[in-house]
């Protein structure tokens, strides 16, 4: 059993476990799948002020504290007790092309050479970590939602919204991976 879970999944299995997320959710309490929205939850309970966006009952919405809380949890016994010792498995060509960009060590999922303390203080960096950060949270808060709220929650609930804002995500994906990471990554 441990074997097991210290394998990656497939696709399929990960994906149907998180696709169930949400007739569970709605059956439990008529609750809505989303991740975004405790930011707003922390900081409403967190810092109470007169700042009108803060200023509702975040406590009905407090289970949804305790589902990002699981997250966090199974995530740190994920990454603690079920970690594959083994080096990442990156295939020959983009390791290649990685080695281009100055990423050479794939020693954990997360490259060092992108997300590090020395990292975020070079230009690359701080773009990457700084201004994407900024970008995503600017855009979920604009778009109403993150991408697992809208492109689980929301298609799944057959909106509209979700619709355009999923595709959004999945373009601006794109133009990012294809026409601006490669410059970004030679800087």
């Amino acid at each position: 059993m441990l074997e097991l879970l210290q394998r990656p999944w497939p696709w399929y299995t990960a994906g149907i476990i998180v696709g169930l997320t949400v007739p569970a959710l709605l059956l439990l309490g008529n609750r809505h799948f989303g991740i975004s929205a405790n930011l707003r939850h922390i900081c409403a309970a967190c810092f109470p002020s007169n700042v009108k966006f803060f200023k509702y009952d975040w406590k009905k919405e407090a289970w949804n504290l305790f589902f990002i809380g699981g997250i966090v949890v199974g995530a740190f016994l994920a990454s603690t007790l079920l970690a594959d010792p083994n080096p990442v498995q990156v295939a020959p060509a983009l390791a290649e092309e990685l080695a281009g960009y100055g990423m050479t060590d794939f020693s954990s999922m997360v490259p060092v050479e992108l997300i590090s303390w020395p990292s975020l203080f070079t230009l690359r960096g701080f773009i990457l970590l700084v201004g994407g950060g900024f970008l995503v949270g600017f855009g979920t808060r604009y778009a109403g939602g993150c991408t697992s709220g809208h492109a689980i929650m929301g298609l799944s609930n057959l909106q509209w919204p979700s619709l355009v804002a999923t595709c959004c995500f999945m373009a601006g994906g794109f133009i990012m991976a294809n026409l601006i990471l490669p410059f970004i990554m030679q800087l």
